[in-house]
């Protein structure tokens, strides 16, 4: 019997030394078309600082016999053409221009910074941020890669493929596309602080109803805490008084004796 245990242990070890250990997976917890907070507490990625004013204006290969460019914008909105207000290009993040023999044709909203989707790559080190034309489209039309550098690189723009309907994939990099690399800007400590403390809240009450013992009467099922939580809290407060009594005679006798 003692054999077989031992066997058991042993194989128990092996298992766990040979066991596959799964990274944990780090969100971006989005505040606004332009940052994120990482859900690790390790800092905030501000994109603000990834393009200028103007934004991008990227070629986009594989299209024949038109020439097609992505002008895209990751925090401010664009307007494109700038002079011409009332397009379908109006205060959007991404914008298609077609041009046909020299003279554009037409331009196409390809994504707003509202509704947008963020998603960080542990791996890679790269937030991903989906952009829609409008709130009830599934598919974006444009996905952009940000990807954590030590230089700033110029964006890469992949074609869609019209077979699968697959977005345009847009590659920057840059060092503010890593935690802490860039300026905050109008995100204060003090909003840092609030957001981190509303998601602890949340989870403490979500947590908290879960374990906490229902109670049917008369007006409904009603959710309170056990009687021994209530038990502790009074046995916590009464220590507490008594060693504050007690500390407040220890120093009484010593001013006494001296």
């Amino acid at each position: 019997m003692s054999l077989m245990y031992l066997l058991g242990a042993v194989w128990v070890c092996v298992m766990i030394q040979t066991s596959p250990v799964v990274p944990v997976e780090t969100h971006c917890i989005k505040v606004n078309g332009c940052q994120c907070i990482m859900k690790d507490g390790s800092g905030v990625i501000n994109l603000d600082g990834v393009g200028d004013r103007g934004g991008f204006l990227r070629p986009v290969p594989g299209v024949p016999d038109d020439e097609v460019s992505l002008a895209f914008s990751p925090c401010l909105p664009l307007v494109e053409p700038w002079e011409l207000a009332g397009t379908e290009c109006s205060d959007v993040a991404a914008c298609l221009i077609v041009r046909h023999a020299g003279s554009i044709s037409r331009y196409e909203n390809y994504g707003l910074h509202e509704g947008s989707v963020f998603h960080y790559n542990d791996t890679t080190r790269t937030l991903s941020v989906s952009y829609f034309t409008t709130a009830h489209v599934d598919h974006p039309m444009t996905v952009v890669h940000y990807r954590c550098t030590a230089n700033h690189s110029v964006p890469l723009v992949l074609p869609r493929d019209p077979r699968t309907a697959r977005p345009l994939q847009v590659w920057v990099g840059s060092p503010c596309a890593c935690a802490n690399a860039c300026g905050v800007g109008d995100l204060g400590l003090g909003t840092i602080f609030l957001i981190v403390l509303i998601i602890c809240a949340t989870a403490y009450f979500l947590l908290g109803s879960c374990a906490l013992r229902a109670i049917r009467t008369s007006s409904g099922v009603q959710i309170a805490p056990e009687e021994s939580v209530w038990c502790i809290m009074c046995y916590l407060l009464t220590e507490r008084q008594v060693a504050s009594r007690g500390h407040q005679r220890l120093n009484s006798g010593r001013h006494q004796t001296l």
